[in-house]
């Protein structure tokens, strides 16, 4: 019986399966190395509650945000809201581009336009109309992310884009990232 020997070394095994949920991921789905966008909602806290007001069970209207830590060089703010723990997998609230750089927060209720006045494109979300729809689980608490990007290009994209082409858009471009999560459960 011959032997053939081994080469010695190290062997690292990744269970990408087994990383946290939570962690921020960037638009390739890698996790970030850092988030240096602040973002935030007079609405809900961190981890905190969604008030029914921006639900299915409520007004329905887009929550307000605000954001800080938008570097030079960005040339458009993207932002895509989405729930994780969808049955049928993640569902996508909200999906807008083109976010003039200046703008540092969204008020209470965005208009449902394809095109709004500053420039600002919103794609179809899985409810398969424009502009933000809340969440509407069909059962349990389930996590909303709102995720916000500082690109180094302003994207092209039709009217009907949807979170995948908004993300496929901007590989290569994300400067920085940062994202909010709220949580949210039917009455």
């Amino acid at each position: 019986m011959w032997r053939i020997p081994l080469p010695t070394m190290a062997l690292a095994i990744t269970f990408s399966g087994c990383e946290k949920r939570n962690e921020p991921t960037d638009v390739s789905g890698q996790r970030s190395r850092e988030m240096t966008i602040s973002v935030a909602s007079s609405a809900f806290e961190e981890g905190g509650m969604i008030p029914a007001k921006y639900t299915c069970d409520g007004q329905d209207v887009s929550p307000p945000l605000k954001w800080e830590g938008i570097p030079e060089g960005t040339k458009c703010i993207a932002l895509v809201a989405d729930d994780p723990d969808a049955p049928m997998g993640t569902w996508v609230h909200w999906v807008m581009w083109n976010i003039p750089p200046d703008v540092t927060e969204l008020p209470e209720n965005v208009p449902p336009d394809a095109q709004l006045s500053d420039g600002s494109r919103q794609g179809v979300t899985d409810f398969r109309r424009p502009g933000y729809g809340g969440p509407c689980p069909p059962s349990g608490t389930h996590r909303y992310y709102f995720k916000v990007y500082a690109l180094d290009t302003m994207l092209d994209l039709p009217t009907g884009a949807r979170k995948g082409d908004l993300l496929k858009a901007a590989e290569g471009h994300v400067l920085v990232e940062g994202q909010l999560m709220g949580r949210y459960s039917r009455r």
